[in-house]
This record gives structure tokens, sequence and C-alpha cells, in this order.
């Protein structure tokens, strides 16, 4: 399933013709808009931004039955307090919930180097090096704006102050 087309990621020039046109003028709001998305661009990419990892940077395995878990609505906004619930699911989520960018995969989990795949179009792949925790091809989030789609979490919305909760 495609996420929301208004979710995507953009280049710069395009986000301030897009909120500018929309408001007419620049008033304090859309420059702080403005002001999160030009930071949001330049953050440096790493992998735990794409995929869920654990604190050294390791992509975690997505636990047994993690989507089944997920989809019943106690835990499927991450805010459970119940204390029955395994401590794989609930590290795995927050992990997930960590992710700028909506549904890639790990296409390929080796010894020095992961790839990982949108999971709409797998056209779009990443090779991260796991040596010096760098993407090979990118550098920053503002260097992806060559796909066509990428998708935005909403925990990077909320970062770039598009949505609230």
């Amino acid at each position: 399933m495609q996420p929301d087309a208004s979710h995507k990621l953009i280049p710069m020039t395009m986000f301030v013709l897009e909120y500018y046109s929309h408001e007419g003028y620049a008033d304090l709001q859309t420059l702080k808009l403005m002001k999160n998305y030009a930071n949001f661009l330049k953050k440096t990419l790493h992998l735990g931004m794409f995929v869920p990892v654990d604190q050294q940077g390791n992509v975690l395995k997505e636990p047994k039955n993690y989507t089944s878990w997920k989809a019943l609505e106690h835990n499927s906004k991450g805010e459970t307090n119940d204390i029955t619930a395994f401590e794989e699911y609930r590290i795995y989520q927050a992990a997930e919930q960590q992710c700028l960018f909506k549904d890639f995969k790990v296409d390929y989990n080796g010894y020095s180097r992961v790839r990982i795949v949108a999971a709409y179009n797998n056209s779009i792949e990443l090779s991260f090096n796991k040596n010096d925790l760098s993407f090979s091809a990118f550098k920053d989030v503002e260097s992806l704006t060559s796909f066509d789609e990428i998708y935005l979490t909403r925990t990077a919305l909320r970062m770039i102050g598009i949505k609230k909760k």
C-alpha cells in the first residue's frame, strides 16, 4: 500500500513554494516550518532513520507475529501500559517509532553491509556500510530528494512541525 503522497520527501524549493503559495505570505509559523524543514534536510543519514535498530545501530529483527501483535488496538499506538506485553515487541516498536522514513525493509544484512529497499518501490535501494556507519551514495536527507517517492513517518512530520500527534 502506497503511503499518503502529501507526506513525501521533497526538495526545499518545492517545500517553500508549496507552503508560501497556500499562505500567500510568510508569517512566523510558516518561516519556522521552513527552517525546521531545512534543518531536517541537512540531517546526516543513519540506518535507524529507515529501519528499527538497537542502541549500537544494529538492525533489529522483527519479532515473530509482530504485525499481528501491533494490529491489536491497544498495541498499535505504542503507548501501552500493559506490563504483560513482550519486552522484545516493545523494544522493536520503540525503535520503529524512531524511523523517519516509511516502509523500508532490510533486503540484505551481511557482515559489513546492509541493503534496504522501500517496500512500496523496490527500485529505491540504499546500501549502508556497517564498518564506518555511513551510507554508500547518500550523505544527508536532502540527497534522498533525487528519488521520486520517499515518504515521511509521523515522527518526521512532527519533527518538521507539520503534524502534531
